[in-house]
């Protein structure tokens, strides 16, 4: 049995969830989102709880129970709290700049890189050098923050680029001069 499949998820007060054939359906304060469950997995909701079961112990039943639940369980927490993920830019000249609702990146390019958000996500500039990326789903905040560190990755030697906040840069000694 899998120890987080088996595990019920409370529903906290403002969520409603609901089940229609394999699609999961959750509302809260901040917004709704769905879930499609796949075809062996059952979901449930009693008690104020959501309940995945599945129906037996093949290799594709076990490895679904427990991705299905913490997707359900990712999306209750979208819906009330939120997630962000915050990201640095480090490096002399390397800045960022709020236009709008998009964002204007100067990475050391010939010419600014402008980020627009996609729909149900935000970007929050702090001060000139860390950008937050904040919205209900955990899989899109974490795709777009990629998406942007992916636009000049921390370098090995002086360690400049955009990194996630608190992320440690492995640094590599430079070349041995005679």
């Amino acid at each position: 049995m899998s120890r987080i499949g088996r595990l019920p998820i409370v529903i906290p007060s403002g969520v409603t969830v609901s089940v229609s054939d394999s699609v999961v359906s959750v509302k809260g304060p901040k917004g709704e989102l769905t879930v499609n469950v796949a075809t062996p997995i059952a979901v449930t909701v009693e008690d104020n709880q959501v309940i995945v079961t599945r129906p037996d112990d093949e290799r594709a039943s076990r490895s679904l129970h427990g991705l299905t639940r913490t997707l359900i369980a990712n999306d209750i927490v979208g819906v009330t709290d939120g997630y962000s993920k915050a990201l640095e830019i480090v490096g002399t000249g390397y800045r960022v700049a709020a236009k709008g609702a998009s964002i204007e990146f100067a990475l050391g390019y010939s010419h600014p890189i402008t980020v627009d958000p996609p729909a149900g996500i935000s970007l929050a500039v702090e001060g000139n050098n860390k950008v937050i990326v904040s919205g209900i789903s955990k899989q899109a905040v974490g795709e777009v923050a990629a998406n942007i560190r992916k636009l000049r990755k921390p370098e090995p030697y002086k360690g400049k680029g955009v990194r996630y906040e608190g992320e440690v840069v492995r640094r590599k000694a430079g070349k041995a001069g005679k």
